[in-house]
């Protein structure tokens, strides 16, 4: 039987990380033939992550301009990402998530009658504005794909709630503990020397909420000698700019650029407690027995706060500074925390979509087995 061929669209660093074990599961399936195309929505970022894993892009579109808007970004995309489809024919697509390339790579499939498996579907916050553009771009791909995959019991719920058939749905776990797991074990209790590391740089947040949040930050810095803090520093400027403003002539601050995947995962193994606002931390961390301090007003990762192992806070200087004292002053509730247990993943949520698609594709007859904390021995059984 001929392999079918199945396209993978990334553009950015979170997607890379979270679909190279998928690319590599596909490559060791031969009922499948896999074509890797990149958008370069972050280039140097995703670069970093694909060099590690010794993968190349077999269509690279290099759409990303300076200050180019998200409008601008859709179209450079969905006019690359047509033309790939058109000179590829794959038999199915596969996109991550929730950025713009995830939506237009689903659209530019849609568009050819190609069919589309969504990988970490069904995230919700149930506000449109929060993430923004994140929560639109992943509701609208629900309404593009023909297979769902996703990461937790509480995705496939918020999926069946808009319509989603049952049998298109498969709960694999997130893949980013299949990536995290190559490289790194969880840990056994915090660092002797307090160490914060810090990552934030969503779009909403842009402006005084992040003004907020690294003023509040400082001022932990300012009340504890000692105390170190790495900053991982986005390029936007919207996000250099209030963090030169908050930490200008501080010491026992570092400020980095955003390192690649293995030395990301090195500094959080050596952190006491990461402050982020990003999504896919509130997964890596935990899994290293980390805690997050999440600066976000909602969050589509409630079942890591349900467990125990973020703590979600608004972007306010008050609510930031709280919380990391806490962390800080507080063995009981740190330990709390970081021993808390991770929901999101055994490793081998990877295998778990190869064979969704294989299941929606009519390679195979029955579904895989869900993934279940409990069964995973992760959790405790009720």
């Amino acid at each position: 039987m001929k392999a079918l061929k199945v396209a993978v669209v990334i553009g950015t660093r979170p997607e890379a990380v979270k679909m190279v074990p998928v690319v590599l599961a596909l490559k060791a399936d031969h009922r499948f033939a896999v074509r890797l195309i990149a958008t370069g929505q972050h280039r140097t970022l995703l670069d970093q992550v694909l060099d590690h894993f010794q993968l190349s892009p077999d269509v690279d579109l290099d759409v990303m301009l300076p200050d180019q808007s998200l409008a601008e970004l859709a179209v450079r995309a969905l006019a690359g990402l047509d033309q790939a489809l058109a000179t590829e024919c794959p038999d199915a697509l596969l996109v991550h998530g929730d950025t713009s390339t995830t939506l237009v790579g689903a659209l530019a499939a849609f568009y050819r009658q190609i069919p589309v498996g969504h990988v970490e579907a069904g995230l919700r916050t149930g506000d449109l504005s929060n993430p923004f553009p994140e929560e639109a771009n992943r509701r609208l791909v629900a309404q593009l794909a023909q297979a769902h995959f996703a990461p937790t019991a509480q995705a496939r719920v918020n999926l069946l709630k808009e319509g989603v058939a049952d049998q298109h749905i498969y709960v694999t776990g997130n893949t980013a503990i299949d990536t995290l797991l190559t490289i790194a074990r969880r840990r056994q209790g915090a660092p002797d020397r307090p160490l914060v590391v810090v990552e934030c740089h969503r779009r909403e947040n842009f402006g005084e909420p992040l003004a907020e949040v690294f003023a509040g930050l400082a001022e932990v810095l300012s009340s504890r000698p000692g105390l170190r803090m790495v900053i991982s520093v986005h390029p936007n400027p919207n996000v250099q700019a209030p963090l030169a403003a908050a930490f200008a002539g501080r010491s026992g601050v570092q400020m980095i650029e955003p390192p690649g995947y293995p030395q990301w995962i090195s500094l959080l193994e050596s952190a006491t407690l990461l402050v982020t606002d990003s999504g896919g931390a509130q997964e890596e961390a935990p899994a290293l027995g980390v805690p997050v301090v999440l600066v976000r007003r909602r969050t589509e990762r409630p079942e890591a706060v349900a467990a125990g192992t973020v703590w979600r806070v608004d972007p306010s200087r008050q609510e930031v500074r709280q919380a990391v004292q806490v962390l800080l002053t507080d063995p009981v509730r740190y330990q709390q925390m970081a021993s808390a247990i991770n929901p999101y993943g055994d490793g081998r949520a990877a295998s778990r979509v190869v064979a969704g698609l294989a299941h929606t594709m009519g390679l195979t007859d029955a579904p895989p087995a869900p993934y279940s904390p409990a069964i995973a021995g992760l959790l405790p059984q009720n």
